[in-house]
């Protein structure tokens, strides 16, 4: 496993870091932590020291003067050099614009400098400051050196505001830095991939859903954009990141849902419906909200449109990928799904577990193919899972059923 560098900046998504610290630690990396000056007035150092059991770097001098340590006046020289990976977690708008222009005043910065091997940037930051054009300039600049940008998300913002700019998912942030480096064996696929839930409203303010939360399939889209395929993703009302190099159209109903997978059908060679859409919608929506009483309220429901039977029929010679959440008999749910939608593959995932399947990091799925056993993948955050998925995608796409490994 990798030697990372785990650069820390200033901002109140520090106190993340610790995480992050623990699931490198836990998947087996060697972890030296560096903050900056206004990250340790956030957290401090003791923890990581405690998590990693290595010295934690907080300054460019040492402590007693020049002449305490001159072995220190080049520690980021020494530092650099024996590392696999910098991650800057939290990357903070002063921490990019640093990176970006070449600016060094501390360690962090002067390590940057005389560091050789991948960077990776988590940001963390108010909406605006992420939005600003010097900032997506800074960004460009880094991506266009090959660093890698784990886009944050949006959500809930300290500063009080909702929007984008939320530290990444800790678990997605060691995910997308330790996932394996890829061919770009989808070089030339075109996936439409389907995530999330939908929405059906009862009446302006309420509605029917699930507890999906997207994650599998904006995984999926990451992973398949990773490995050079072009990938368009409808998505259902998520607060997810759109992942880099992906194109993302936003619905919010099973039938608008519909609607963009079949707009967008045409050039794809590879469908993969992840989305939890509703089975139901009410047949009547309230035009204005419901009043609240002591009778009991009866709902007459509708079926929504069912998008993967329909896929099935339409698909031509694409591949057609379905998912099964089952809260029981789940190879053999699966395999009906299979026959009766005409999917190439389902990957089956039981629900109701505690740590996986909806909204989890983490998840547990079956692979039921036409030919073949079943394909079990066991517990892994969700982003090595897509990977998986997607390796039996190209075995598909190559002409051989998945085997079992």
């Amino acid at each position: 496993m990798p030697n990372v560098i785990l650069g820390i900046g200033g901002g109140i998504a520090a106190y993340k870091a610790a995480e992050i610290a623990r699931i490198l630690m836990q998947r087996g990396a060697r972890v030296r932590v560096v903050m900056t000056s206004a990250a340790c007035e956030f957290i401090a150092p003791l923890t990581f020291a405690t998590l990693t059991g290595q010295k934690v770097i907080t300054s460019l001098f040492p402590a007693g003067g020049s002449g305490d340590n001159l072995a220190s006046a080049v520690e980021h020289i020494a530092v650099a050099r024996e590392t696999d990976i910098l991650l800057v977690a939290p990357a903070t708008a002063d921490i990019i614009g640093k990176f970006a222009h070449g600016l060094a005043g501390d360690f962090l910065s002067t390590t940057y400098l005389a560091f050789t091997g991948r960077v990776a940037l988590a940001p963390a930051m108010n909406k605006e400051m992420w939005a600003h054009p010097a900032m997506q300039n800074n960004l460009t600049i880094l991506r266009e050196r090959g660093h890698q940008i784990i886009e944050p998300e949006s959500g809930y913002l300290a500063c009080g505001e909702v929007g984008a700019g939320r530290l990444a998912d800790p678990e997605r942030i060691v995910a997308a830095l330790l996932a394996p480096a890829r061919e770009q064996d989808l070089d030339g696929e075109h996936i439409l991939i389907s995530a999330g839930p939908t929405q059906e409203a009862i009446d302006p303010v309420r509605f029917i859903s699930n507890r999906s939360s997207g994650k599998m399939g904006f995984a999926l889209a990451e992973a398949a954009a990773a490995r050079g395929a072009k990938v368009t993703l409808v998505a259902g009302p998520v607060h997810l990141a759109t992942p880099e190099g992906v194109d993302r159209v936003d619905v919010q109903t099973a039938e608008e849902m519909r609607e963009a997978i079949f707009e967008h059908l045409e050039p794809a060679t590879v469908i993969i419906k992840s989305a939890a859409v509703a089975d139901f919608r009410p047949a009547l929506p309230a035009t204005h909200k419901l009043k609240k009483s002591a009778m009991r309220l009866s709902l007459e429901l509708d079926p929504t449109p069912d998008i993967l039977n329909e896929l099935g029929r339409r698909k031509g010679d694409r591949l057609l990928i379905g998912f099964a959440a089952e809260t029981e008999r789940l190879e053999e749910e699966a395999r009906r799904k299979l026959e009766t939608k005409n999917c190439d593959m389902i990957v089956a995932n039981r629900v109701g577990s505690t740590g996986t399947g909806f909204d989890a990091d983490d998840n547990e799925v079956l692979l039921v193919l036409r030919r073949g056993h079943p394909v079990a993948i066991p517990r892994a955050p969700k982003r090595e899972i897509a990977d998986l998925v997607l390796d039996h995608v190209l075995k598909l796409r190559l002409g051989g059923q998945a085997a079992a490994s």
